[in-house]
C-alpha cells in the first residue's frame, strides 16, 4: 500500500511510474497534513505536478533579461547623473555670481532640490522594482498551475464567459507567441513598475517628507474625510443590536440632523469630488502599471478582456496545455494503449504457439507448386497459356494434365 502511494503499480513483478495517473489516483483520496507558514501563505509544493519545459524555459529566460536591462538601465543612469552632476555646478555657479539676489535664484534653488530627490529616489526604487518583477515571475508559475487544476477539474468560471471556447487556429498562435510576450511584458513592465514607484516616491518626498522638513502645513483633506466618517458613525446611525457585532446596523438615526449636515456638506463634497476623480484615474493607472507584467491577469475592464492581446495568449496557452496534459484522458488513453498492446501481444503468443504445433515444416518453394498444381487441375484451360520450359519433366507434366483434362 505504501508503494501504491508513493505512484507504483505492480504489473509482472516490476513496478512502474506515471505521474500522470498518479496525479488522477490522488485526487481520490482526502488527505489532512499540517502546513507550514510557506505552505499556507506563499506556495505549496505538489510532487505529481510538473511544468512544461516551455514554461520554465521562459521563467529562466526572463530572469536573465531583467538582470541584463536592470544593469544597462543602471549605467544609463550614471551617465545621466554625472550630466546632471555638471549642469548642478553650473547652476551654483550662476547663483555665486549673482551672489544669490538674481530673481531666478528661488528656482535654480527647486530645480537642485528636484533633481537631488529624483536621483535618490530613482537608485532607491531599483530594488523594489527588480523584486517587484521577480515575484511576479514566480506568481506567473503559481497561476500557471492553479489554472490547469481548475481546468482539469473542469472549472472554468475563473475565465470571461468569451474565452469559455477560444477557437483552436488562435489557440495555437498563442501557445506559439506566449514565451516571447511573456520576457517582453516582463521588461516593459519593470521599466513601467519603476517609473511609476519613482513618481510615487517623489509624491511622498513632496507631500509628507519636504513639507515636514521645511515647517509647512499639511493638507487637511484627509482630516477632513476622516472627521466626516467619524461622525456619520458617532451622531447618524443606530447603536448595536446586541455585543456580538462588530459594527452598528444600517439604520438612520436622528434624520433631520443629517438631511442638514448632507445639504451644508453638498459643496464641499463637489470640490471634493473633484479631487477623488482624479485619483480615481491615478488609482487605476497605478494598479495598471503596477500589473503590466502580469500576462496571467488582465488589466481591463469586465466585458473588454478580449482586447488584451496578452491575456487571450495566456488563455490560449491554457488551453493547449489542458487539451494535451489532462490528467484523466491521458490516463485513459494510456489504458487504451496498454490494454490493446496487451491484445495484440496474447494473439501473437497464441498463433506461435499454433504454428509449433502444426506437422513439419513445408518449404515456400514447395507449398507454392502445390497451390499451382491443385490451380492448373481445376482451371485445364490455363495449362496452355502456362509459359512452358525446357526438360523432359515439364513437357510429361503438361501431357499428363492435358489428359485429365479431356477425362
Amino acid at each position: 500500500m505504501k508503494r501504491r502511494r508513493r505512484g507504483y503499480f505492480q504489473k509482472n513483478q516490476v513496478f512502474v511510474y506515471h505521474p500522470q495517473p498518479v496525479f488522477s489516483w490522488r485526487l481520490l483520496i482526502h488527505r489532512e497534513k499540517k502546513k507550514s507558514w510557506f505552505q499556507t501563505r506563499i506556495y505549496e509544493w505538489d510532487p505529481c505536478f510538473h511544468f512544461p519545459s516551455r514554461m520554465i524555459g521562459t521563467t529562466v529566460l526572463a530572469f536573465i533579461c531583467l538582470y541584463l536591462f536592470t544593469a544597462i538601465e543602471f549605467c544609463v543612469f550614471v551617465y545621466v547623473r554625472d550630466e546632471l552632476d555638471l549642469f548642478e555646478g553650473e547652476l551654483e555657479s550662476y547663483i555665486a555670481s549673482v551672489n544669490q539676489t538674481g530673481t531666478l535664484t528661488p528656482v535654480i534653488l527647486q530645480v537642485k532640490e528636484l533633481m537631488n530627490v529624483a536621483k535618490g529616489v530613482w537608485v532607491v526604487t531599483i530594488l523594489p522594482a527588480s523584486f517587484t518583477c521577480v515575484s511576479q515571475l514566480f506568481h506567473i508559475l503559481a497561476c500557471y498551475r492553479k489554472h490547469m487544476r481548475r481546468l482539469w477539474a473542469g472549472d472554468k468560471h475563473f475565465l470571461p464567459l468569451k474565452f469559455h471556447h477560444p477557437s483552436s487556429s488562435e489557440s495555437v498562435v498563442a501557445i506559439a507567441r506566449y514565451p516571447g510576450w511573456q520576457i517582453a511584458y516582463i521588461l516593459w513592465g519593470y521599466l513601467i513598475i519603476h517609473v511609476v514607484q519613482s513618481l510615487c516616491g517623489l509624491a511622498i518626498m513632496y507631500g509628507l517628507v519636504l513639507p515636514i522638513i521645511h515647517n509647512q502645513v499639511l493638507g487637511i483633506s484627509v482630516i477632513t474625510q476622516g472627521l466626516g466618517v467619524w461622525i456619520a458613525t458617532r451622531f447618524f446611525l443606530q447603536p448595536k443590536m446586541g455585543t456580538a457585532e462588530t459594527q452598528k446596523p444600517l439604520a438612520l438615526n436622528n434624520r433631520k440632523a443629517f438631511h442638514n449636515f448632507n445639504y451644508f456638506l453638498f459643496f464641499y463634497n463637489v470640490l471634493l469630488g473633484l479631487g477623488a476623480c482624479l485619483s480615481r484615474l491615478l488609482i487605476s493607472c497605478i494598479l495598471g502599471a503596477w500589473l503590466m507584467a502580469r500576462i496571467d491577469r488582465t488589466i481591463m475592464q469586465s466585458g473588454y478582456e478580449g482586447a488584451d492581446m496578452g491575456y487571450s495568449a495566456w488563455i490560449g496557452m491554457l488551453y493547449v496545455d489542458h487539451y494535451h496534459t489532462n490528467p484523466v484522458l491521458v490516463s485513459f488513453c494510456h489504458i487504451l494503449i496498454t490494454g490493446h498492446r496487451e491484445r495484440r501481444l496474447q494473439r501473437a503468443i497464441k498463433y506461435w504457439y499454433l504454428n509449433q504445433s502444426a506437422c513439419p515444416r513445408v518449404s515456400a518453394r514447395s507449398r507454392t507448386r502445390w497451390l499451382l498444381l491443385q490451380t492448373l487441375i481445376n482451371n485445364p484451360r490455363l495449362v496452355t497459356l502456362r509459359k512452358s520450359t525446357a526438360g523432359y519433366g515439364s513437357q510429361e507434366f503438361t501431357q499428363i494434365l492435358l489428359r485429365c483434362s479431356e477425362h
